[in-house]
C-alpha cells in the first residue's frame, strides 16, 4: 500500500514539473497572416523595355475611344504610307517611259539607263535593262493599296499598342535574322534565331514593308495578281491583293479573311 501512494506521489510531481513553466508563461499565439495579403504587400519590381527610337508615339493604348484609337491610328501611319507609294509611282513612271523608249528602239541616255540600273539593283532584278527586264521590274515596283497597308498595320501592331511597335516600330510584324537586330520575341522556340526588325523611324518601317511584299518570293502571288490588274487597266485593289497574304501568317487563309474583313468594316476612315 506504502509503495503505491509513494508511486502516485512520484507521478503526480513530475508531471507538476512539467506543466508549471506553461501554467506561469503560456505560449504566445503565432500570427496568422493571409496568403493573400502576403501578394497584396509583396513589392514587384517591374522592369520597362526603353524603346529603341526617339519617336513619341500617341498612346494609343490610353484611348478608350474606339473611333478616336483608329482614327489617330490611321492619321499617324497614312502620310508614311502615302509618301512610300508616291515614291513608288515616281519609279515606275521613269520604267514605263524607258520601256516605252526601247520598244521603238530608241536608247536610253546615260542618266535614264543609271537610274534604271538602280532601280533594277534597289527591287532585287536580275536582268539586264531591256524590254524583258523592265517587264519584270514593273511587276516589283508598284504600289500596296494603302487601305492594304494600314490593315496589316493594325493587325499586327494591334492598333499601335503591341510591344514591338511601341519598342521597335515594328507596325507590320516584320522579322530579321542577324543576332541583335532587333527585338526577341518572349514565346520564341528554343533554336530559333529570328528576331523582330527595329527602325529608328516609322519611315523606315514602312519602307521595310513594302520592300518585302515587293520582293520577297512569298509575295509573288500578290504581284501577280497586281499585274494582272495592270494588264487589264484596273487600279490595284486591297482585297484583291490580300489575296496574295497566304504567306504572312502562319494562319494563312484565316489571316487573309480577317484582314479582307477589317477592310471592308474600316472603308469610313479611308476617304478621310
Amino acid at each position: 500500500m506504502f509503495k503505491s501512494v509513494l508511486r502516485l506521489c512520484v507521478i503526480t510531481f513530475t508531471l507538476y514539473g512539467i506543466v508549471y513553466p506553461f501554467l506561469i508563461n503560456p505560449p504566445k499565439k503565432t500570427e496568422q497572416v493571409a496568403e493573400e495579403d502576403i501578394v497584396i504587400n509583396k513589392t514587384v519590381k517591374v522592369i520597362e523595355e526603353k524603346p529603341l527610337h526617339t519617336v513619341k508615339l500617341p498612346d494609343f493604348l490610353a484611348i478608350k475611344d474606339i473611333k478616336l484609337k483608329k482614327k489617330t491610328f490611321f492619321n499617324f501611319i497614312k502620310p508614311h504610307v502615302k509618301a512610300v507609294n508616291k515614291q513608288i509611282l515616281q519609279q515606275r513612271a521613269q520604267l514605263e517611259i524607258a520601256l516605252m523608249m526601247l520598244q521603238f528602239d530608241d536608247n536610253l541616255a546615260d542618266k535614264q539607263l543609271n537610274q534604271v540600273i538602280a532601280i533594277f539593283k534597289q527591287y532585287k532584278v536580275k536582268h539586264k535593262v531591256d524590254v524583258e527586264g523592265i517587264s519584270l521590274a514593273l511587276e516589283r515596283v508598284d504600289i500596296v493599296p494603302r487601305e492594304l497597308a494600314l490593315m496589316q498595320a493594325a493587325n499586327e501592331s494591334a492598333w499601335g499598342t503591341s510591344r514591338f511597335a511601341k519598342i521597335g516600330l515594328n507596325f507590320f510584324g516584320q522579322w530579321c535574322y542577324r543576332k541583335g537586330c532587333g527585338m526577341v520575341p518572349k514565346n520564341r522556340n528554343s533554336g530559333a534565331g529570328h528576331e523582330v526588325a527595329a527602325y529608328q523611324t516609322v519611315r523606315a518601317a514602312v519602307n521595310a514593308y513594302f520592300y518585302n511584299i515587293n520582293t520577297n518570293r512569298a509575295y509573288r502571288s500578290l504581284r501577280k495578281i497586281r499585274a494582272h490588274q495592270r494588264k487589264i487597266q484596273q487600279t490595284p485593289t486591297a482585297e484583291g491583293l490580300a489575296q496574295g497574304l497566304l504567306a504572312y501568317s502562319e494562319r494563312g487563309e484565316a489571316y487573309v479573311n480577317e484582314i479582307s474583313h477589317m477592310i471592308r468594316l474600316n472603308q469610313e476612315y479611308f476617304s478621310e
